[in-house]
């Protein structure tokens, strides 16, 4: 038995939403909107503002799919609509929008933008998980490890967990860190004298924004909001090889992946290695490209560069590279005249 997630494909969109109905908290709160959901969720697949996972196990050579997480990146006005009251079931609303083309996720430049100034906005839409695999501990393990690794190395401003479908799953998002709104105050606050089971039967908030995250050190959902700007600045397509490379693919493979030539990827390597030499020439030892023969000094180059994205997800994320631009160039000259002095 193995279980393992990946990204949803327009295949799997049918039964992530039958999982969807079938489960006996969430399902209800569609109603009718959950006529809306295929068509919303093929749709969705094809912004680059959100997170798509599928969860399967592997048991005696058969794969099963018993869970799926969805979010999106979204805009300030949907935030607003969200947190004023009466609150409302937040993927239904979704559900009804996006599938009659009244979208609120954020277009690809807004997305780059607000991810190298200000920060994004993250509403979870859906964490569902088959009833009966809900209780086993590595399945909650490996949702906490997926959007971990799906979420870290933004920069953002807020973020708002799925609304929580028992009184259990909302006190362990509440012990991971996160925080209930209170739509009274207009603020996200510790605790509330209402019992859980009456929270979670209504629509409800559970989240933490950025001054909230940094007075909390040690939550892994605090963890989230940890940033540094990206060195690199690699291109969208940089990015695309670099985030296949990671799984291990050889050239060839990432040809197929990315329908490009071979030539293509290896001139986008000699990209990639001459913007390393100017960025973290610590990482290639002074040598700017990667050896077409890969040697082992070469092999030796990938496997830093690789082992540093790893642990630098930023580097990966969408950016505006002329924001970032500017900003270097501002902080290099408030460093002129401490250097002069």
């Amino acid at each position: 038995m193995s279980l393992r997630y990946r990204q949803m494909g327009p295949a799997d969109v049918r039964k992530c939403v039958s999982l969807i109905a079938a489960h006996p908290v969430i399902g209800p709160r569609y109603g009718k909107a959950i006529g809306d959901l295929s068509q919303a969720w093929l749709r969705l697949l094809d912004y680059e503002a959100k997170s798509t996972v599928v969860f399967e196990e592997l048991q005696d050579g058969r794969v099963r799919i018993f869970g799926v997480g969805v979010s999106v990146f979204v805009n300030e006005d949907f935030i607003r609509e969200v947190k004023t009251p009466p609150l409302f079931w937040i993927g239904p609303e979704l559900a009804r929008r996006i599938a009659r083309g009244n979208s609120p996720l954020l277009p690809g430049r807004a997305l780059r933008d607000a991810n190298t100034r200000g920060g994004l906005n993250l509403l979870t839409w859906e964490g569902c998980i088959c009833p009966e695999d809900a209780s086993r501990p590595e399945t909650y393990n490996k949702m906490i490890l997926a959007f971990m690794e799906e979420h870290r190395g933004f920069l953002w401003k807020e973020v708002i967990g799925a609304q929580a479908h028992s009184a259990e799953a909302l006190r362990s998002m509440l012990k991971s860190g996160g925080a209930l709104f209170d739509p009274v105050q207009s603020r996200w606050v510790d605790s509330s004298e209402q019992d859980p089971q009456e929270i979670v039967a209504k629509p409800h908030l559970i989240g933490l924004d950025r001054h909230i995250a940094l007075t909390r050190p040690g939550s892994w959902v605090g963890g989230l909001f940890d940033y540094e700007p990206p060195r690199c600045g690699f291109s969208r397509g940089e990015q695309r090889l670099l985030i296949s490379a990671l799984g291990g693919e050889t050239d060839e493979q990432l040809a197929r992946a990315l329908g490009i030539s071979r030539n293509a990827i290896k001139k986008a390597w000699h990209s990639i290695y001459d913007r390393i030499a100017r960025c973290l020439p610590e990482l290639v030892h002074g040598e700017s490209r990667l050896d077409a023969s890969m040697s082992e000094r070469g092999k030796e180059k990938k496997h830093r560069l690789l082992g540093y994205l790893r642990e630098h997800a930023e580097e990966l994320r969408p950016v505006s590279r002329k924001l970032l631009q500017q900003d270097a160039a501002r902080k290099a000259v408030r460093r002129r005249p401490q250097a002069a002095v």
